[in-house]
């Protein structure tokens, strides 16, 4: 093998990876460094000189010369003075001679086949290394990749610009995603991964800051720091909150974010599978942002308790299922922005109250418990609790599906 067409076919692959003068050097030394430690044992007495430029590569041998007559030599460091002038006449006892290694010749076919499977797989490595550091310094930015293949258990692989490989787990696809091959696919980098020496760069749609970065890219002030997204919650692919401050008085956050018309937070919803999007107008005055993230209904009361972590909203009765939203959607999302548990309750008057019952009254047929957990969660009427859907008291509460059927039976029989 010849040593320049290695170091050339190495060159132009760094070149090609941008990898740095320095490095290319470290590893092409390494490498030959490798071998003469497989044929020396020790590589202490050589010089590896690369010139990558022009492919040049010049392996120098240091040994002591000592009497020709010593007992003991060691091969590897010393020579006799006899052999020593045979490469310099002037050479005497106590210097130090240099000589050429010559690649072919002094370590044979095997070390040599080594060497470049060895410098082929540093190779791998570097380019993983580099694949690895590259997307480590994105994690967080929006990518578009092309869907070539479409796993059995729904996990799709997508190809970036660079033809490297991109994974989408289903977890991290919104419900209504349907790809297929060929398809581009726009994504947030979510996190990468070392997995037995290979990177893998996971994608994400279903991230929160996947959603504020699509709300950088459709809103110049977003971009430019004028409005600040203070924080983002979501049901992917249902409905999400976003609360938005601005930093400029004449700037009007919501208005700017949704657009003429809805312009700007239409791209969005369309690249979300149409995901219902709030855009909520951010206040340190909790009972106001517990107001407008409940919106569109409209609150009557609120009081919270700070130790408890929970605030209780009393609203109208036509205003009860907003609040909550389609399986409890609104107010979990609502919950989840303010950071506090919302419990609803509805305002009642004198006229309500002869035409509702209070849960109390069915103690004879729904166990004490039952009752408690429906009050823990704001619904202490017959009514009340019929104004809810099912789903909202099943995800709501602690009670099993049956359950749930078995006290909505009791109470419609009560009005029937």
């Amino acid at each position: 093998m010849d040593a320049s067409i290695l170091i050339e076919s190495f060159t132009e692959f760094a070149k090609q990876k941008n990898i740095d003068r320095p490095t290319m050097i470290r590893i092409l030394e390494d490498v030959f460094r490798t071998m003469i430690k497989k044929k020396y044992t020790s590589d202490e007495n050589f010089d590896v000189i690369i010139n990558t430029d022009k492919g040049d590569l010049e392996i120098l041998r240091y040994r002591h010369i000592v009497e020709d007559d010593a007992t003991e030599v060691d091969p590897n460091t010393q020579v006799r003075l006899k052999e020593a002038r045979k490469i310099d006449a002037d050479f005497s006892v106590g210097e130090e001679v240099a000589e050429n290694v010559n690649i072919d010749d002094d370590f044979g076919r095997r070390l040599v086949q080594t060497a470049r499977q060895t410098l082929i797989q540093k190779i791998k490595d570097l380019e993983k290394e580099l694949l690895f550091q590259k997307y480590k310094d994105r994690v967080g930015e929006i990518i578009s990749g092309e869907v070539y293949q479409v796993l059995p258990n729904k996990e799709i692989l997508l190809l970036d610009a660079d033809k490297k490989e991109l994974v989408l787990p289903k977890s991290q696809q919104i419900f209504k995603d349907r790809f297929r091959k060929g398809d581009s696919v726009k994504a947030i980098i979510d996190r990468v991964e070392m997995i037995n020496g290979t990177p893998k760069i996971i994608l994400s749609r279903t991230s929160p800051l996947f959603l504020e970065k699509l709300f950088e890219g459709e809103v110049p002030e977003v971009f430019e720091g004028v409005i600040t997204i203070r924080k983002v919650v979501r049901e992917p692919g249902e409905r999400a909150k976003v609360a938005v401050e601005s930093f400029d008085d004449r700037i009007d956050p919501v208005g700017a974010c949704v657009g003429m018309k809805g312009s700007r937070i239409h791209s969005i919803v369309r690249e979300l599978d149409n995901e219902n999007i709030d855009v909520i107008n951010y206040t340190d005055n909790v009972e106001l942002f517990i107001a407008r993230a409940l919106s569109p209904a409209k609150i009557t009361s609120i009081k919270i308790d700070e130790e408890k972590g929970r605030a209780s909203v009393v609203l109208k009765r036509d205003q009860v299922s907003l609040a909550i939203g389609k399986g409890g959607q609104n107010i979990k999302l609502a919950g989840k922005l303010v950071g506090l548990d919302i419990d609803v309750f509805r305002e009642q008057n004198e006229e309500e109250e002869e035409e509702d019952v209070d849960l109390e009254e069915f103690t004879d047929v729904i166990d004490q418990w039952i009752i408690e957990e429906l009050y823990r969660i704001g619904l202490d009427t017959a009514r009340g609790v019929l104004n809810v859907s099912r789903d909202y008291l099943i995800k709501r509460t602690e009670l099993e599906e049956e359950t749930v059927d078995f006290v909505l039976d009791v109470l419609k029989k009560e009005f029937e």
